[in-house]
């Protein structure tokens, strides 16, 4: 059973429908580049506000 016309005509709308045209794609990947760089950022900031809890809370004991 070979692909026919139709199959591929089907796939191109879909495609298109999907990712809209031109500069879609590498706006996509951006977003997610973006995202990824700030959930890096809140894993690194969080342990230091940890530290600091606990050094308030020595402070607090003695």
């Amino acid at each position: 059973m070979a692909i026919g016309w139709q199959q591929i005509l089907l796939v191109v709308v879909l495609a298109l429908l999907l990712f809209g045209g031109r500069g879609r794609i590498s706006s996509i990947m951006g977003d997610f580049a973006k995202g990824i760089k700030s959930f890096r950022k809140g894993l690194e900031e969080e342990p230091e506000a940890e530290d600091k809890s606990k050094v308030e809370d020595k402070k607090d004991v003695e």
